[in-house]
């Protein structure tokens, strides 16, 4: 039995890669904070989960960097085993590694060489190329590019259509914003936006 946590549209892009693999639809269960209705025919059920997700398999389906962090350790500590999930149309070599949790969108590109994080998302159309590392419950949205022997920290959010150039860093927790080209390594905790981009000054 293959547990989702969570409901909203993310979730729709994780069971869209599980059906796509071949999952059989009756060994998905999704478990949110407001049961009923259902989700691509699934039935949304009540987060209570203590007994049901103890060694089975698990996926935190939320976009929400923190939220998605907290509850996968919530998991875990519950006795669920963390399931990567890749969709069968994601070029991922197979000098790449993926950690537990992590998910893999439809046409994204994964390098050889490279590390991708636990509870990590590499999202529809994004290339992760050779020798990066992206960090634990980062987010790399849709369409987004990370140059050769990149190093992304742990909780960050890489806009939709953002370009890191090759052989640059980023510290935990940084936000790029969408369609910024980023030229130069970033600290952590900034938030980055432009082209080339720069420190967002706070308003």
């Amino acid at each position: 039995m293959i547990h989702l946590i969570g409901a909203g549209g993310h979730c729709k892009v994780v069971l869209d890669a599980l059906l796509e693999s071949g999952t059989d639809l009756a060994a998905i269960r999704i478990r949110d904070g407001r049961p009923g209705g259902e989700l691509l025919g699934v039935p949304v059920e009540t987060p209570e989960i203590i007994d049901a997700l103890c060694g089975h398999d698990f996926h935190v389906a939320i976009g929400a960097i923190e939220a998605r962090a907290r509850l996968h350790a919530e998991a875990e500590a519950m006795g669920g085993r963390p399931l990567t999930v890749r969709h069968p149309s994601a070029r991922v070599s197979r000098f790449a590694t993926l950690a537990d949790g992590a998910f893999v969108a439809s046409l994204s590109v994964i390098g050889p060489s490279v590390r991708i994080g636990r509870g990590a998302i590499i999202n529809h159309g994004a290339v992760v190329d050779h020798d990066c590392e992206v960090g634990d419950f980062t987010h790399v949205a849709p369409n987004a590019s990370l140059g050769g022997g990149v190093r992304v920290g742990e909780r960050c959010l890489i806009g939709a259509g953002a370009v890191v150039l090759p052989g640059l860093s980023l510290g935990d927790g940084v936000i790029i914003g969408a369609g910024a080209v980023v030229t130069r390594d970033v600290a952590s905790h900034q938030t980055w936006t432009g082209v080339p981009a720069a420190p967002r000054v706070p308003e």
